[in-house]
């Protein structure tokens, strides 16, 4: 189990990754971007993820530019959205995040959703910008075992990372376990269910036992389930919080408590619809 914000995990490639990581998602101007990797610098946050879709890439860059991080000390990661993938169109777009980011090389580069039509071009491209070193690992985000399936039969390496969608009335016990099987580390996104799960009953009694918030008991349920996590806040207290993990341990009945809240309910969009329509589409939140 890791001991503090600052751990890491070795990726199959033999890079390392942190554990926990800041998400900037919805971070949509200057000034709120600087005040949030502030805080989360400052709580020990070194790993920050951020997409082309989210249209802060260049925010972002510019926030490490002005605290003056030094790069070597953090990892970026970075996603190509549905619109940019095929192989050219792909290379294209990592030179664009790289112009946007002020950096020569991306920590981690993930394809969004799976696509039909571009499926194994978009690796492709992705394989060839590792080569290339304008990347040092590369990735997904929403791929279901399906899709890893089927990537296998015509890439060269496999993903080192899968970012989907987790949390306690989302567990993917399956998904987890598949993406061990591969050797590929799961990342939460939307750890928190976007806040759906910090309400309840079950993990409320839990934090009062521990004397910590939902948010850190969701958290750590993460971290001891193995998973990877990319919290998000502008809020510099909750930053400060969700970094705080590393000081307690949830027992196993505690943990099986939290897995049997699972719904299977989304968020967010299901992939395997993105992948057939190509594109992200509106649902009821």
């Amino acid at each position: 189990m890791p001991n503090s914000i600052k751990d890491t995990v070795k990726l199959r490639d033999g890079n390392q990754m942190p554990v926990e990581g800041f998400g900037t998602y919805k971070l949509a101007d200057q000034d709120s971007m600087d005040a949030a990797i502030k805080s989360a610098y400052e709580a020990g946050y070194r790993l920050f993820d951020t997409a082309q879709f989210y249209n802060n890439e260049e925010l972002l860059g510019n926030s490490i530019k002005k605290l003056q991080i030094n790069r070597n000390e953090i990892f970026i990661t970075t996603k190509i959205p549905e619109p940019k993938q095929g192989y050219q169109s792909t290379l294209d777009a990592i030179d664009e995040s790289l112009k946007k980011l002020q950096t020569d090389y991306i920590d981690l580069l993930l394809v969004h959703w799976p696509v039909r039509s571009h499926f194994f071009e978009t690796w492709r491209a992705f394989e060839d910008a590792k080569k290339a070193g304008k990347v040092k690992s590369i990735g997904v985000s929403n791929y279901h075992q399906t899709h890893l399936d089927l990537l296998k039969t015509k890439a060269t390496e496999m993903p080192v990372v899968n970012q989907i969608e987790v949390h306690p009335y989302l567990s993917q016990k399956s998904m987890l376990k598949a993406n061990e099987d591969e050797g590929i580390v799961t990342q939460a996104w939307s750890p928190m269910g976007r806040g759906a799960t910090l309400n309840d009953d079950t993990i409320q009694e839990i934090a009062k036992a521990h004397g910590k918030s939902s948010a850190q008991i969701i958290l750590r349920w993460h971290l001891q389930n193995g998973v990877t996590i990319i919290p998000k806040s502008s809020t510099p207290q909750r930053v400060a919080e969700n970094a705080d993990l590393y000081d307690f341990e949830l027992s196993d009945h505690e943990m099986k408590l939290i897995d049997d809240l699972n719904q299977d309910f989304r968020t967010g969009d299901d992939p395997e619809v993105v992948y057939e329509i190509e594109h992200q589409y509106p649902r009821h939140k």
